[in-house]
């Protein structure tokens, strides 16, 4: 019965298809000055943008790990410990 149904809604598409709506996704897939613009802009939000966001995040999580040493190293030196020795 499974079968039966897989085949049913696997050959559904092919006749619900026709050449009217080939031909009509055809303009959307033509390419037009616009296409180089639209290709940045989609790349721009979904490739550059996380990668720009990425090392925002690095840098900012970099520069906070310094300072907590830099803490860390004046409150040892004001107590007279240090761990470097």
């Amino acid at each position: 019965m499974n079968r039966i149904f897989l085949a049913l809604f696997a050959t559904l598409p092919l006749l619900w298809s026709s050449d009217a709506q080939a031909v009509d996704s055809y303009r959307y897939l033509h390419v037009t000055i616009d296409t180089p613009w639209m290709i940045f802009v989609f790349l721009f939000f979904l490739v550059f943008a996380p990668m720009i966001l990425s090392a925002i995040l690095h840098l900012r999580n970099a520069m906070r790990r310094d300072r907590e040493e830099d803490k860390a190293e004046a409150a040892a030196d004001a107590t007279g410990d240090s761990k470097h020795d």
